[in-house]
């Protein structure tokens, strides 16, 4: 198939299902207080534009920050665990107990503990998103080819020579994709602990615009919220898809 018709499908796709949506909407009269319409979610965008904007900052901003640390701490634990059979054995359980928990249920106690709120968020994201990191980078550092590793013994490399030069770059892709599926755990571990923190009376993000309008039953303000929080969601993986991309082709090259 053709590569263009392949990248304009998606966007074909999503004009038609605009067009069947809206069209739905004035054929059967529905009231946008209960399913709004495309035009009446792109009304009211534009009439909040402002305020999304400056809760997606804000959202972005948290996504960052615990994207940022989950990869310093997933990549720490996963060379600690390949380094270390003893480091593996002790903190691994623990790592899938902290990724099994919901984090809608600890998130009010993180506010709690934490008490700065910005960082809290961070933190609750980094609960969502590090395991992916961890897993990923993990896998990638035990599946290293055991003759290499053999030939890097063989000429007298140490463990950490044989771990920084063989293993950690035959890691990478293994890396990239986790770090690809982080990006967007990180930003729904953002959206939830906002709730969480909206819920408590601290105001911010994207999630607080979605909660607010709710409350004040704007629904296409909060149609509006939600779908520029997915199109954040979809930049997120595709800025870091392009990443990869380009750093994989670079060490190929």
């Amino acid at each position: 198939m053709n590569r263009n018709v392949e990248r304009i499908a998606p966007f074909a796709f999503g004009l038609i299902a605009l067009a069947l949506w809206q069209g739905a909407v004035w054929a059967t009269h529905t009231p946008s207080y209960v399913v709004p319409g495309p035009l009446a979610i792109a009304q009211a965008f534009w009439q909040a534009r402002g305020a999304l904007g400056a809760g997606l900052l804000s959202t972005l901003a948290v996504t960052g920050s615990a994207l940022l640390s989950s990869t310093l701490l997933g990549v720490f634990l996963a060379v600690a665990m390949a380094a270390s059979p003893l480091f593996r054995s002790a903190v691994q359980p623990w790592a899938v107990v902290v990724q099994v928990t919901p984090v809608v249920a600890i998130a009010p106690l993180i506010i709690i503990w934490v008490g700065q709120p910005f960082l809290a968020l961070v933190v609750c994201a980094v609960v969502v998103s590090f395991f992916a990191i961890l897993s990923n980078t993990a896998a990638g550092l035990a599946a290293t080819p055991a003759e290499l590793m053999d030939l890097f013994r063989l000429n007298g490399a140490t463990r950490w020579q044989v771990l920084f030069q063989l293993s950690l770059p035959y890691a990478l892709p293994y890396f990239l994709t986790g770090l690809r599926l982080a990006g967007t755990l990180a930003l729904v571990g953002a959206v939830v602990a906002e709730f969480v923190a909206g819920s408590g009376g601290f105001a911010s993000g994207l999630a607080w615009e979605i909660i607010e309008a709710s409350y004040r039953l704007q629904i296409p303000r909060m149609f509006a919220a939600l779908l520029l929080l997915g199109a954040a969601g979809i930049g997120i993986y595709a800025l870091l898809g392009a990443l990869e991309r380009v750093v994989l082709a670079r060490r190929d090259g």
